[in-house]
């Protein structure tokens, strides 16, 4: 539309995940627990669940550990990270230092080789709010044995867990079983734009799985304009990995969405950006791949086309399997031109975005022809309104009905626009939303009906 407008969890099948507990802790201290979330043979995915175990509010907190030589942290997220030899030190971010009495929050590391943290202190108390802390492996880390690229099924209840390892299945969706499936959510404002890191925090993404079934999210990182991928792709990455961490942490998927109109212009860099996490995330049943947002009213045959074939072929040469969303000319809305000449490969679908003050029944035309032409659409974003996103705070509610009935009908999976605060009727949150979620009494534009959508 013309508007301005994937916890890594590197685990590979056949490996025992391994929890590691620190000694029980004293009732009058602030407490860090260390578990292994997912391990395999040469590291794993580490988290510290801090606790104030305090009567008093805490305002700030940092976690401090060793690890033996050969072993090291390659990334964290929720959390600043800091290194001295073999000492690290994780303080809170802006958003989850503060804990009231009994509250805790969570951060997560990737650590490469077998050593576990020892030394560890919070705040200058041991980790255990008594003694040295001690550590012992519950289940020790096993060796990888060959297999598929995924990792072992999750266990609970979340979406991941249900669903697993998702597939196209003729014009549909299908789940590791071989059922059909349509997964809702929502999708975050561009990264470089967004005002909180209401995408970014992981109590904000479980908040919103647990009370508005969402299943899947959106990472939409900003490529071209000011403070976007391509000016400062340290910070872009960072922001979508942490998503994609959150969302395995949390057990929803992640399209990791790169969020551009003219990506033609920049192949090269969005070949690098997919190569790297395909290789790196693409063994995860979480991750959905999108390489191109919002193409503009260019050919698909010569422009658009051949930028998804070499993008395709970036990611499978290390993700076979996971799910790949190709957006589709003028705003992705001609999938029936798409259709015409679709892009070889497995598990490819298409990008069909509306917006119900502007789209209606002539462009769900378009989408039924793309169906009987054989295509598997995802409809990645959306909104209740006109096509700029709404900046008239108009709501087009009826015909937002008729799509989300059509989807449903189709099996088309979605993701709305945008998780934000503003005025314009596509943000759905109010001003003073905190970023931890708890939004109940937040929504706002097409908020509702989007949350209502999700139930």
């Amino acid at each position: 539309m013309r508007r301005l407008t994937i916890a890594t969890a590197l685990s590979a099948a056949g490996i025992v995940a391994a929890t590691i507990v620190l000694v029980a802790p004293s009732a009058n201290a602030a407490t860090a627990a260390f578990s292994i979330v997912n391990s395999w043979g040469n590291g794993y995915q580490g988290q510290f669940t801090v606790t104030n175990n305090t009567s008093a509010q805490i305002t700030s907190w940092q976690v401090q550990f060793d690890l033996p030589s050969g072993s090291t942290v390659s990334q964290s997220w929720n959390t600043q990270q800091s290194t001295s030899g073999n000492r690290y030190t994780f303080s809170n971010v802006a958003w989850n230092g503060t804990l009231g009495a009994g509250a805790s929050t969570s951060f997560g590391f990737i650590v490469n080789g077998s050593g576990t943290p020892t030394g560890c202190t919070v705040n200058g108390g041991s980790c255990s709010g008594g003694g040295t802390p001690t550590t012992s492996p519950t289940t020790p880390p096993t060796t990888p044995t060959a297999g598929p690229t995924t990792s072992p099924p999750p266990s609970g209840n979340t979406p991941v867990a249900r669903y697993g390892q998702l597939r196209v299945c003729g014009a549909a969706m299908c789940d590791k079983n071989g059922a059909r499936v349509q997964l809702r959510g929502i999708s975050s404002m561009w990264l470089n734009w967004e005002t909180q890191p209401y995408a970014e925090n992981l109590s904000a993404l479980q908040w919103m799985r647990d009370n508005w079934n969402l299943q899947v999210i959106r990472a939409a990182m900003g490529v071209e304009p000011a403070g976007a991928y391509l000016s400062n792709p340290t910070k872009a990455r960072g922001q979508v990995e942490t998503i994609i961490n959150n969302a395995v942490t949390a057990g929803v998927y992640v399209i990791v969405d790169w969020h551009a109109h003219e990506a033609q212009n920049n192949q090269s860099q969005s070949v690098s950006f997919f190569s790297d996490l395909a290789r790196r995330y693409g063994h995860l049943p979480n991750v959905i791949w999108e390489p191109y947002n919002e193409p503009l009213q260019v050919s698909w045959t010569s422009v658009i086309k051949p930028y998804h074939q070499a993008v395709v072929s970036a990611i499978r040469a290390a993700d076979p399997d996971n799910i790949i969303v190709l957006g589709t000319p003028t705003w992705s809305q001609d999938v029936d031109v798409a259709a015409s000449s679709p892009v070889s490969g497995t598990n490819l679908m298409y990008t069909l975005h509306f917006y119900s003050c502007t789209h209606g029944a002539s462009l769900r035309a378009k989408g039924d022809a793309a169906i009987r032409a054989g295509l598997a659409l995802f409809v990645t974003e959306w909104g209740a309104s006109h096509a700029d996103g709404g900046l008239d705070g108009r709501i087009c509610q009826p015909e937002a009905q008729a799509w989300i009935d059509w989807m449903r009908a189709n099996g088309i999976s979605w993701t709305a626009w945008k998780l934000d605060v503003g005025t314009d009727t596509t943000n759905l949150l109010s001003s003073g939303a905190p970023v931890t979620g708890g939004w109940t009494n937040y929504l706002r534009g097409h908020g509702p009906f989007v949350v209502a959508s999700l139930r």
